[in-house]
């Protein structure tokens, strides 16, 4: 498989070749941004490696890579979190690790929750993370085949 700096290159550049492609289908300014953002951050901290303890993703996030611990105990390598649904796992597992922190605080502290979730950036904030992740998944996959297939 490729090392995980290979993925973050080609996921970052093919980036421009994504935000043109929108620009000319007639994409609005604001959802370019929003996709841009959220594919660079997938593409930084919400890679399919995530499930393992020691990637280059979760050291990118620091000292809180602890939080992602759980994740890599719960989903094995190349399993769910490379299918279809592994975007999907890494953002609910951000909401659940979310609400763990802002529900308490709500209701200990009286911190007001946010009151309106803007859901009209939803569509392209899914594609910028969605992104990443077929190229991700892509990648091995042709990597894996090639090697298949140059076999003595």
């Amino acid at each position: 498989m490729p090392a995980g700096k290979v993925h973050l290159v080609f996921e970052l550049v093919t980036l421009p070749g994504w935000v043109l492609a929108g620009g000319l289908a007639g994409v609005e300014e604001g959802d370019l941004t929003v996709f841009s953002l959220s594919y660079v951050g997938a593409s930084l901290l919400l890679s399919p490696d995530l499930d393992l303890a020691r990637s280059d993703p979760s050291r990118r996030w620091g000292a809180l890579r602890f939080l992602w611990a759980p994740y890599a105990a719960l989903f094995r390598h190349r399993g769910i979190s490379h299918s279809l649904l592994g975007p999907l796992t890494r953002v609910l597992y951000l909401i659940a690790l979310s609400a763990l922190v802002f529900l308490p605080l709500h209701l200990l502290a009286g911190v007001p929750l946010p009151s309106r979730f803007p859901l009209e950036i939803i569509p392209p904030m899914l594609a910028g993370v969605y992104l990443p992740h077929l190229l991700h998944v892509g990648l091995d996959r042709l990597v894996a085949g090639r090697k298949r297939y140059n076999r003595p």
